[in-house]
C-alpha cells in the first residue's frame, strides 16, 4: 500500500467518521445540537479537518441523508420480497416506509425536511435517491392501474409522508397510527380503478 493510499483510506475512514457522528448527535439529541464546533470536539479533529470534508453543515446533514436513502433502499427492496402478488407487495413496501421513518426519525428529517440542495427528480439526481424512488416505485407501479406509475408512485409517497410527519410530530391521535395506515392504503388501491 502506497501513502496515497494509506491517506485515502484514512481521508474516507475520517469521512465516514463524520457522517456517522452527526448522525447519532442528531439521533441522541436532535439536528440543532449537530454543529461543526460540536462534531470537532466528538471526534477529535480540528473544525478545519471537518471543513476539508464538508463545506458545512447542510453538507453534512446532505451526506447523513444519503446514507439514509441507501438504507431505505435497502429497506423497500426486502418488504416485498415474500408478496404473494402486487396488491401484498405495495402493502409490504407502504408498511416498511413508515416503519423506516418511525425507527430513524432524525435520519428520515435529514432525508425529508432539511434543507439539502440533493436535486429529487431531477436528471443530476444521486443514485442513493434514485433507488430509493425506485424501490418504491416498483411495487406501487404494480398498482397503479390506468394511472401514470411514476405520478402514483409520487402521490402515495406525498401521502406517506404526510401521514409520518404529522404522526411523529403528534398532531394526529396517536391509537390510530396503525388504522390510518390501513386506510391509506385501501384508498390507495381503490384509487387504481379510478
Amino acid at each position: 500500500m502506497t501513502a496515497y493510499d494509506r491517506r485515502e483510506r484514512e481521508r474516507a475512514e475520517r469521512h465516514q467518521l463524520i457522517v456517522r457522528t452527526a448522525r447519532d448527535l442528531a439521533e441522541d439529541e436532535g439536528w440543532e445540537a449537530v454543529t461543526v464546533r460540536k462534531l470537532a470536539a466528538l471526534i477529535e479533529y480540528s473544525q478545519p479537518v471537518l471543513y476539508s470534508h464538508f463545506a458545512n453543515r447542510d453538507a453534512i446533514v446532505a451526506a447523513v441523508a444519503l446514507e439514509g436513502f441507501e438504507e431505505l433502499a435497502g429497506e423497500l427492496r426486502e418488504a416485498p420480497r415474500n408478496a404473494e402478488g402486487p396488491v401484498e407487495a405495495f402493502t409490504a413496501v407502504v408498511g416498511a416506509y413508515a416503519a423506516f421513518a418511525a425507527a430513524h426519525p432524525a435520519l428520515y428529517d435529514a432525508m425529508f425536511t432539511h434543507a439539502t440542495g440533493l436535486p429529487f427528480g431531477r436528471p443530476g439526481a444521486p443514485e442513493q435517491l434514485k433507488e430509493a424512488f425506485t424501490a418504491l416505485a416498483g411495487p406501487v407501479g404494480e398498482v397503479s392501474g390506468r394511472h401514470d406509475p411514476e405520478t402514483f408512485t409520487e402521490l402515495v409517497w406525498t401521502a406517506l409522508h404526510g401521514l409520518v410527519t404529522l404522526t411523529r410530530s403528534g398532531r394526529l391521535r396517536p391509537d390510530l397510527a396503525e388504522d390510518r395506515l390501513d386506510l391509506l392504503i385501501t384508498l390507495m388501491l381503490a384509487g387504481e380503478r379510478v
